[in-house]
């Protein structure tokens, strides 16, 4: 027979192993969550040089060109909280310069023009799929971090809300093959 107090140090035992793995998986979201945020500011960047490279080409009419590097380096230049909205605005002017199939054809026959759209194809994808990555790590930590068990115990400490980023990246529909 064992003794009462074996059994109480047996579920104590298993609540301390249960809270710790729950408190380090929380971590490791968290830390996953920098991650995604540091690659999504990566990707971000790229699509920025990208943007001020076919700024600066010489391939778009200057209205477009002016309005492709405005946005690029106000989204460059922007904080935090209004990133999202900068980024939303690159996107939106990048549709408007590169709206016509036709014209974004003709900029690919130029050796140049194909390698700066190409580029710019390449970095626009790799911000829809980093943006798309970054938002699911930040659900899933949401997830844990709703449960009851968590919030009651303060098991995240003192790391802070992770926040989707939501912008609107949709791509100029002529660099999407």
């Amino acid at each position: 027979m064992i003794p009462w107090w074996v059994w109480v140090l047996l579920v104590t035992a298993a609540v301390a192993v249960y809270l710790r793995s729950l408190a380090g998986r929380l971590d490791r979201l968290h830390i996953r969550v920098e991650a995604a945020r540091s690659s999504l500011d990566a990707a971000l960047a790229d699509r920025n040089a990208a943007a001020l490279e076919l700024a600066a080409s010489g391939l778009l009419d200057p209205a477009s060109s002016l309005l492709v590097a405005e946005a690029a380096h106000d989204a460059r230049e922007s904080t935090r909280p209004h990133r999202p909205q900068q980024e939303g605005d690159l996107s939106r002017a990048l549709r408007a310069a590169l709206d016509d199939q036709e014209d974004v054809q003709s900029l690919r026959r130029n050796p140049a023009g194909e390698a700066i759209i190409g580029g710019l194809g390449a970095a626009g994808t790799r911000v829809v799929y980093a943006r798309q990555f970054h938002n699911e790590v930040v659900r899933a930590t949401l997830r844990l971090r709703e449960r009851p068990v968590v919030k009651g115990l303060r098991l995240a400490g003192t790391a802070p809300w992770p926040t989707p980023f939501e912008m609107d990246d949709a791509p100029p529909a002529a660099l999407v093959s």
